[in-house]
């Protein structure tokens, strides 16, 4: 039989743990509901960044 790989994209999870543990940081160190957005938008840069950085060029 032949090996059929996964062609889907799970880029966004990057997004989403990014987005979380930036909010639970926040949240965390400031207990402000506004330093807990102003840390998910950190999340989310970070997670973008991390993905068209170190992901992109990985094979799996």
């Amino acid at each position: 039989m032949t090996k059929v790989e996964n062609k889907k994209s799970f880029d966004w999870v990057y997004g989403v743990l990014g987005l979380v543990c930036g909010i639970a940081t926040a949240a965390v160190i400031s207990g402000s509901f506004l330093w807990s957005l102003f840390g998910g938008v950190l999340g989310l840069i970070t997670g973008a960044v991390f993905v068209n950085s170190v992901v992109k060029g990985r094979k799996y």
